[in-house]
């Protein structure tokens, strides 16, 4: 660790000569099993949490909070349920279950893996994998990826469509490394409420750098990647340029995968009832540079946190994360928050508390039959005294979450229902500048709206059919927004320097925008991880500032191959 801190302060860049090196390093100690992630996918990471619910206990096997989970992992625990009739007691359930451990085969070695009718005899001789080998020293596993999707928008006069292609690649050498690698092609016209952003800040939800696409489009390019290795049997490490999510929840107030991927140093201990993550990432400040051929201004954001198990049915989660950067470039690289067992407001405050460090908690409780609740808490800055008075002091900066999952409601299968409610207040995740404020690449690392607002998300998910699913959410927010030379708090790429007064201080002040968006989402599976979707979306803003007083509706027609949808939920 101190090592890559080293580098890192003499402006090195991280690259795979380092990551050789630590590998070569660890090697003595890497004899145990390795697995890669099953990417982040809202639909997929739903139904491992749907029988999470059903079994009646939190998976010890997983830590859900902490997101992407191993393929081993999901495996494991899926094999745990095997025997309990109640969870895989419906027709879409048993579908699910054989499509979960058909996804990852390699661990389950499920015979219904098998094509019946492999393709050209050597294509897809698995249903989850175009080409594949499965060797003692050796798992390769290559897919395709490609979506195209054509939509209509009530406030656009040109056609909506997307257009992606890639290719996705993922292995072990000697079970003891995993890799994994993805990069795709895209191309799109964008919803008008995503297009209207572009004039604020040039950047795309979810994505990094982007050019002009013929008259009214954008094209980008996305690569992630990563390399995964045991040092023993309770401890692993991933090296890679990829998203994580913590939380259990539809948003997460923590660390979210909202903002594009990053560089990421991971350690991860999961040993008893305890789980502990400790992560460490390199992000761009910034999406201008002084020049052609210069680099982007970088931060970094260091983060760990500690999940126990409680009992069979509840589980509790403490964070804390700090980040860190400057616009000088004088500084270097604090090599303190490299400690995964430090206390970083401790640090910061011993380093003249210029950077940024958001601590917190979260929870999950499965309390009875079919029902889980869960929640976060996330505090920025605060004074107990100011709290008490409530006299609105801008540096009372906090969030909270609550939520609940209520699986088969009233007794239907396979019907689930979620309700989450969002609150935050003005100013959290906010700094000094773009090197301190919780953003990556302009984009928030949490909520996608930033600070400064009141949601209620409510999600129901119907499988009717094992191959049909059915997903209704309705979306209500009511946030603040700023004037043309104001910072009233939900814009968390401004300093908060720059804020309207002291104290005050209410949450959705500014100039009143209410959010609503209602999306219905219809999806068939053909084949494995083939999917058509069609998708009707209709978003409400109502606000005295005319920028964001619009209503737009959206209808929409997909094909997906290996790839999650493409979402614009805020």
């Amino acid at each position: 660790m101190l090592l890559i801190g080293e580098m890192l302060n003499r402006g090195i860049r991280w690259n795979w000569k380092i990551l050789t090196f630590l590998l070569v390093l660890l090697s003595p100690v890497m004899g145990v099993s390795q697995s890669t992630n099953a990417p982040l996918n809202e639909d997929y990471y739903h139904w491992i949490d749907r029988y999470e619910i059903k079994a009646g206990r939190v998976a010890g096997e997983l830590f859900t909070s902490v997101k992407p989970y191993k393929r081993s992992h999901i495996i494991a625990f899926l094999d745990s349920l095997n025997k309990k009739d109640h969870v895989f007691n419906s027709r879409s359930d048993q579908f699910n279950y054989e499509y979960l451990r058909n996804d990852s085969w390699e661990w389950s070695r499920a015979e219904s893996s098998n094509s019946a009718k492999p393709f050209l005899k050597h294509l897809y001789k698995k249903k989850s994998d175009l080409l594949s080998l499965d060797k003692p020293e050796f798992d390769l596993h290559v897919n395709p990826v490609l979506y195209l999707g054509v939509g209509k928008d009530s406030r656009r006069d040109e056609t909506l469509f997307i257009n992606t292609r890639g290719l996705e690649i993922r292995g072990m050498v000697d079970k003891k490394i995993g890799f994994y690698t993805y990069f795709g092609e895209h191309q799109s016209i964008l919803p008008s409420y995503v297009q209207d952003g572009l004039s604020k800040y040039p950047v795309i939800p979810h994505e990094g750098f982007w050019k002009p696409f013929k008259n009214n489009g954008v094209d980008y390019f996305q690569a992630r990647a990563y390399i995964d290795f045991s040092i023993s049997k309770h401890i692993y490490m991933q090296f890679g340029h990829d998203r994580m999510f913590l939380g259990n929840g539809y948003r997460s107030l923590i660390f979210s995968d909202y903002s594009p991927p990053g560089e990421y140093l991971k350690a991860n201990v999961k040993v008893w009832k305890l789980n502990y993550l400790f992560q460490l990432n390199r992000m761009t400040a910034d999406n201008k540079s002084s020049g052609y051929g210069t680099p982007y201004p970088t931060k970094f954001v260091a983060f760990h946190h500690l999940s126990l198990n409680v009992g069979k049915k509840l589980n509790i989660g403490l964070f804390e994360s700090v980040i860190f950067g400057d616009s000088t470039g004088n500084r270097g690289f604090e090599l303190n928050y490299l400690n995964p067992v430090i206390f970083y407001r401790a640090i910061e405050h011993q380093n003249g508390s210029a950077d940024n460090v958001i601590v917190g908690t979260d929870f999950k409780w499965n309390a009875i039959k079919y029902l889980s609740f869960y929640g976060q808490i996330v505090i920025d800055e605060f004074l107990l005294k100011s709290v008490k008075a409530g006299d609105g002091w801008w540096a009372n900066k906090f969030a909270f979450q609550a939520g609940l999952k209520y699986i088969d409601v009233v007794g239907i299968r396979n019907l689930d229902l979620q309700v989450e409610g969002n609150v935050v207040r003005p100013y959290t995740y906010s700094h000094a500048n773009n090197y301190t404020s919780y953003t990556n690449y302009l984009q928030p690392i949490a909520h996608p709206i930033g600070a400064n607002f009141y949601e209620l998300a409510n999600i129901l998910r119907y499988q009717p059919l094992p191959r049909l699913n059915i997903v209704a959410k309705a979306i209500f927010i009511k946030t603040g927004r700023d004037g043309s030379s104001d910072n009233w708090g939900g814009d968390i790429n401004k300093s908060y320097n720059a804020r309207q007064k002291d104290y005050g201080n209410t949450i959705a002040q500014g100039v009143e925008d209410k959010i609503m968006f209602i999306d219905f989402t219809t999806t068939y599976m053909v084949k494995h991880n083939f999917f058509i979707d069609f998708k009707q979306t209709l978003r409400k803003s109502q606000s005295v500032d005319p920028f964001y007083n619009n209503n737009t509706s959206v209808t929409s027609l997909a094909l997906r191959l290996n790839i999650a949808q493409r979402l614009y939920e805020f």
